[in-house]
């Protein structure tokens, strides 16, 4: 046997599985929403109290000092009932479709246009406003309620006795709108920082550092497209159950620029920030880890 023959049968190289190892296919539309399902349920139970904060802020005078005072610490997972079937429907989807809508646009590689990852994100995330509308509206309601907590079932009954089947889709054009421009820009952020952080750095797109400096990145510009949309979203959620303030997202708008001024569409900007920056961060990072974890590719 040859020096060279014998050189490269005892390269560890030439029986490495990352020689010849395929490369890990991507998840069904199914498993994709599957994990999508489980990595919500989990990360919002650690930003529910933040998203409590911002949507008192949004919607009236706010004294967090005065809310311990008065409602104790539990205070802050009011509404948590709602938010985990809000999750369990609008986070399944908007997140565990962003991978099979990217891929059957043909945009999976990092150098693929942004706009085809913007509008994947977009259209994953407005699909499942629809579903999760009725629960956000119901989470709303509930956290932004400052007296005795009105039990979810309750709830759901006064709003159909009041309002019938369109009670839970008040605010469904701003959710859309907001849904649309959150997931497009998380989405697509995340998916194109990653790859210029790994080309950067060296690191691969399912290192953890590589993952948490994107989820950042993506929460921040999240947060600067949507804080408007989130504003109206809240405020036309937050109508009684007996009672229409706005007649919808346009008359919204106009009432808060008229009475308010610009400056209200970004009203609970950092807490709005300080939610979708962890937010963000928790679901990408867990959800690329269970991806791995079930021999995926990651996002």
């Amino acid at each position: 046997m040859s020096l060279q023959a014998m050189s490269l049968h005892r390269s560890p190289l030439a029986h490495s599985p990352l020689a010849t190892a395929p490369s890990r296919g991507s998840p069904s539309a199914l498993q994709s929403m599957g994990l999508a399902c489980g990595t919500a349920l989990v990360a919002v139970n650690f930003t529910h109290p933040i998203e409590t904060v911002k949507t008192r802020m949004q919607v009236g005078a706010f004294s967090f000092s005065t809310m311990m005072k008065e409602e104790g610490f539990a205070a802050l997972w009011k509404g948590i009932q709602a938010a985990w079937l809000r999750e369990a429907s609008y986070t399944t989807v908007k997140l565990g479709g962003y991978g099979p809508i990217r891929d059957a646009l043909g945009a999976k590689d990092k150098n693929a246009p942004f706009y085809l990852k913007f509008f994947a994100g977009s259209l994953s995330g407005s699909i499942g406003s629809v579903f999760g509308n009725p629960f956000d509206v119901m989470k709303t309601m509930m956290m932004s309620n400052s007296g005795k907590q009105t039990p979810l079932p309750a709830l759901m009954g006064q709003m159909y006795k009041d309002q019938g089947i369109a009670g839970f889709y008040r605010g469904i054009t701003a959710n859309i709108s907001r849904a649309c421009v959150l997931n497009g820009t998380k989405m697509a952020c995340y998916d194109l920082i990653k790859g210029k952080v790994s080309d950067k750095f060296g690191w691969s797109r399912k290192d953890v550092r590589c993952q948490f400096l994107s989820a950042t990145g993506a929460g921040f510009f999240m947060t600067c497209t949507v804080s408007p949309f989130d504003n109206m979203r809240t405020r036309l959620m937050n109508q009684p159950t007996d009672a229409k303030i706005y007649n919808g997202m346009i008359d919204c708008a106009k009432k808060t620029l008229k009475q308010e001024g610009p400056a209200a569409f970004y009203k609970g900007f950092f807490p709005i920030w300080g939610r979708f920056a962890p937010q963000a961060t928790l679901q990408l990072v867990i959800m690329d880890n269970f991806l791995n974890l079930m021999g995926f590719d990651t996002i």
